[in-house]
């Protein structure tokens, strides 16, 4: 911490508190202590004043100079978090009267997009696995299941037997919180499965018995990092560079779904969102991917 910031007893009281009452590592104590030492200070510079006889127009005016020195939406926010408590516990101590965060609204955080692949690079993906090998056999049909139903790794390397069904063409999954739902796995995917299920899952189960659907070499459950490891490796060798997430095809899943005209609704049913507002994250991927194509095919974009 630097050394010019001054110390003030009730802000270190209120550090004092909040390892005694919550219990916050030291790396946590000491950014709250940083952000409220810095904001007074500015308060002794600039307004004559100090932390605790701020008032509304003075942390406005304090944020107002975060902006202009290029301070993050996120930064901010993470202070408003830290001064409305600092306050609120000013107020229970009954060492102030009036709460200067009242009516000040922390900045609007956008919700990062969610990492995708283009349709073409996940054919590149899709096709990486060397079919000869029955472990990558079994890795390509996860691949294809992956994207073909938009699951969660976790769904995925879950998967028992008895939640298939060949006859139907659908999987039935359980997602957070148990929750159920039947999702079809269209027709490539299906017959990458009973190609899967009639050779290669036997060839790797060597007779051990397993309910699990992609079994490891040993007859067990696949952890999700395991799966994970072996998707970069595949991604590797589709010459894939940009950074992916364990849940990046369950994002092409989404977003290819909305680029062809799916309806939003059927989308949040299809990923086991519980609330509307999660799916619409994908409105703006789509969006902004139909933004790309217009400035790259339109004679006038």
């Amino acid at each position: 911490m630097p050394t010019d910031l001054p110390e003030h007893p009730e802000i270190e009281r209120y550090i004092d508190a909040m390892w005694m009452e919550k219990g916050l590592s030291d790396n946590s104590l000491s950014s709250y202590r940083r952000d409220l030492r810095q904001f007074n200070a500015w308060l002794a510079k600039s307004r004559n004043s100090s932390i605790t006889r701020a008032d509304r127009s003075s942390l406005q005016a304090y944020l107002g100079a975060r902006l202009q020195q290029g301070q993050s939406p996120r930064s901010t926010a993470r202070f408003m978090s830290c001064v409305r408590g600092f306050y609120h516990y000013l107020l229970r101590e009954g060492r102030i009267t009036v709460d200067p965060t009242l009516d000040v609204d922390s900045p609007r955080l956008g919700r990062p997009l969610p990492k995708s692949l283009s349709e073409q690079e996940v054919d590149r993906l899709l096709q990486a696995p060397d079919l000869d090998n029955a472990l990558e056999f079994r890795d390509r049909t996860m691949l294809e299941l992956l994207y073909a139903c938009g699951l969660r790794v976790t769904e995925l390397t879950s998967l028992q037997l008895t939640q298939v069904s060949v006859n139907q063409g659908v999987v039935r999954v359980f997602g957070k919180g148990s929750k159920e739902r039947l999702v079809p796995m269209g027709e490539e995917a299906l017959v990458w499965l009973q190609r899967y299920m009639a050779g290669p899952r036997a060839e790797l189960l060597k007779g051990i018995p397993c309910d699990v659907v992609f079994p490891s070499r040993r007859g067990r459950q696949m952890t999700r990092q395991t799966f994970w490891y072996r998707i970069k490796i595949y991604a590797l060798r589709a010459g894939i560079k940009r950074e992916l997430s364990p849940h990046t095809l369950r994002h092409a899943f989404a977003t290819h779904l909305l680029n062809h005209g799916a309806d939003l609704r059927v989308v949040q049913l299809l990923l086991g969102h519980s609330d509307l507002s999660t799916t619409q994250i994908y409105t703006h991927v789509a969006k902004q991917r139909m933004q790309e194509l217009h400035a790259q095919h339109h004679p006038r974009g």
